[in-house]
């Protein structure tokens, strides 16, 4: 099983937790990410977690989300993250947001609570989603997905919610 590095309020490493014990209705706050895919065509990869999902089960939400492993390389974790959660080799990985950080609490209890820096890849190479994490997936036009976003925010993650609106403030979608 994956570990988490767990975090001081302050953004500073102070220990690992196993993955599978980090959230709970009491989640220390520990290092996440997130990341946006965009195709050749500019296009957005938007998916839905699967129904088996700890958090957030069958919401829409941005391309796909994980933890680096303590020690590893931010831009290595976003990489092998997309291979195993969506089969799918990523280029150009930038980071957008690198000051993210935000706590929500799902309807069973389970809070999130996360330093989360956001990112950007490109697609390079066909999807092959894991149906243990994604149940859809659609490429949709950013303009378009957050005008979408804007009028049913109950519809999709809450961090997605949030990064989205900055992401376009920031030119990067």
């Amino acid at each position: 099983m994956d570990e988490v590095t767990l975090l001081s309020p302050d953004g500073v490493a102070v220990g690992v937790m196993a993955k599978d014990a980090v959230h709970t209705t009491d989640t220390p706050l520990h290092l996440a990410f997130s990341c946006y895919v965009v195709d050749r065509d500019g296009r957005l990869l938007i998916t839905r977690r699967a129904l088996g999902k700890r958090t957030w089960p069958g919401v829409w939400t941005n391309s796909f989300c994980g933890h680096p492993r303590p020690d590893e390389a931010m831009e290595d974790a976003v990489r092998r993250r997309a291979e195993q959660e969506l089969g799918l080799r990523i280029t150009d990985v930038a980071m957008a947001v690198p000051e993210y950080r935000y706590r929500a609490i799902d309807a069973s209890g389970i809070v999130e609570n996360e330093i989360c820096p956001v990112h950007v890849a490109i697609a390079d190479g066909p999807l092959s989603p894991d149906p243990d994490e994604v149940s859809e997936w659609a490429w949709v036009d950013a303009a378009e997905f957050a005008t979408a976003v804007a009028a049913a925010p109950f519809a999709f993650s809450p961090w997605l919610v949030e990064q989205l609106p900055i992401m376009r403030e920031r030119g990067a979608l």
